[in-house]
C-alpha cells in the first residue's frame, strides 16, 4: 500500500502543475483541425430545433458532454469535485471521477470523492487504474469504487507512458488483456476503457474488440499530455522533450477506433477545447465528448464559474450542429471532411 501523504502530496503537485505550467502537448495536435464541418445554407431546421440530450450509459444526459477525470484524494479535491457535481446536476451532463486508487488504500480520503449528495441524478462515473489488477486489485476493490461513491459506470484508465515517468509509477501492463477476460463478464455496471491523452489506436482497439466494455475513451493527443506532467512533477522541468510528446492525436484515435468498433459508444477526449472540437468529433463517431483541464480553473471559482464554461461550450455545439443541419448530436456522424 502507498503512504497517504505521498499520493495527496502527488496529486497536489499534479493540480498545481496543470494550473501553471504548460502541459499541453507543443507538437502535437488533435488532428480535428485538418476536418472542415460540411456547411448547409438551407439546413431546414430553426436553431431552437437542434436537440442536444443524448442517451449514454442507460442514461438521458441533457448534452452529450462528460466533465473529465481530474482528482480526489487532496486538500482542495473534495471542493473541486463537489463544484464540477453541483454544475453536472444543474446542466445535466455526466461526469468522471479522478482516479479512487487512494480512497480505496486510504478511507479518509473517500469524502473527496463522494459528490452524491449534491448530484443525485447526474451520471456518475467511477474510476480505477487498468494496471492495479497486477498489484492485487480485482473484483472486490472494482465493486468498492462503484458502491462507495454510488456511482453509475466505471472506467478502467491504462497509462503506460505515464507511469514510466512517474516517480514510482506502476509499469507492469503484462497480462491485462487476461485479466479483463475473466473479470468483465462477472462486473454488474458499465465499465469503460480510457487512456489518460496519449491515445487509443487501431491494434489496441483490435485487441479489445471481444471484450464487453460499455464505451472506449479514446483520450488523444492534443491537449494534456501527461508525460509532460510527471516529468513537471517529479523534476521541475521536460528533461524528454521527444518521449513526452508521444501520443495518437485524437482525430485519429476516433477514426481508427471507429473503424474496428463501428458500434461501440466511443468518448471524444484529448483536447476538445470547444463546441466546435465537440461538433466534429461527433461527425467522426463520437456518442459523447469530455473536458477537464479547462474546467480546473473554474472549479477552483466554484459551480457558477463552471456551469457558465459549459454553457458557453455548449452553445457553440449547438451553433455547429445548426450550421451543419444536424437536429441532433447523432445526425453529425459524417458530415465532414477531411481537408489536408
Amino acid at each position: 500500500m502507498s503512504d497517504t501523504s505521498e499520493i495527496q502530496t502527488r496529486k497536489r503537485k499534479h493540480l498545481e502543475v496543470c494550473l501553471q505550467e504548460p502541459v499541453e502537448y507543443t507538437r502535437l495536435t488533435t488532428g480535428l483541425e485538418r476536418y472542415r464541418l460540411l456547411y448547409r445554407a438551407l439546413p431546414e431546421l430553426a436553431l431552437e430545433d437542434v436537440d442536444l440530450s443524448t442517451q449514454f450509459l442507460g442514461k438521458t444526459l441533457k448534452a452529450p458532454f462528460l466533465i473529465g477525470a481530474m482528482t480526489g484524494g487532496e486538500a482542495h479535491g473534495g471542493r473541486i469535485n463537489r463544484a464540477l457535481a453541483q454544475a453536472a446536476e444543474e446542466l445535466g451532463v455526466g461526469m468522471m471521477l479522478g482516479s479512487q486508487r487512494v480512497m480505496l488504500e486510504h478511507p479518509q480520503a473517500q469524502s473527496s470523492f463522494q459528490v452524491r449528495a449534491v448530484a443525485p441524478s447526474t451520471l456518475l462515473i467511477g474510476n480505477l487504474g487498468l494496471v492495479q489488477l497486477n498489484k492485487g486489485y480485482g473484483l472486490q476493490q472494482l465493486r468498492q469504487a462503484v458502491e462507495l461513491v454510488q456511482a453509475d459506470a466505471l472506467a478502467l484508465h491504462i497509462n503506460p507512458l505515464q507511469e514510466a515517468l512517474q516517480a514510482g509509477g506502476d509499469t507492469d501492463f503484462r497480462g491485462l488483456l487476461h485479466k479483463l477476460r475473466g473479470l468483465l463478464p462477472q462486473v454488474e455496471f458499465p465499465v469503460i476503457l480510457k487512456e489518460v491523452g496519449h491515445g487509443l489506436g487501431l491494434e489496441v482497439a483490435k485487441a479489445l474488440a471481444p471484450l464487453p466494455f460499455a464505451a472506449l475513451d479514446v483520450a488523444g493527443a492534443g491537449g494534456t499530455s501527461w508525460a509532460k506532467v510527471e516529468e513537471l512533477v517529479h523534476h521541475g522541468r521536460i528533461l524528454h522533450h521527444e518521449l513526452v510528446e508521444i501520443g495518437i492525436p485524437t482525430a485519429q484515435a476516433l477514426v481508427e477506433c471507429r473503424s474496428v468498433l463501428p458500434h461501440k459508444a466511443l468518448i471524444a477526449s484529448g483536447g476538445i477545447r470547444s463546441g466546435t472540437d465537440a461538433a466534429k468529433a461527433l461527425a467522426l463517431g463520437a456518442q459523447v465528448v469530455a473536458v477537464a483541464r479547462p474546467l480546473l480553473e473554474p472549479a477552483l471559482e466554484g459551480p457558477e464559474a463552471v456551469v457558465a464554461w459549459i454553457q458557453n461550450f455548449l452553445h457553440e455545439l449547438r451553433v455547429a450542429l445548426f450550421a451543419i443541419g444536424a437536429r441532433t448530436p447523432a445526425e453529425a456522424l459524417g458530415r465532414i471532411e477531411k481537408v489536408q
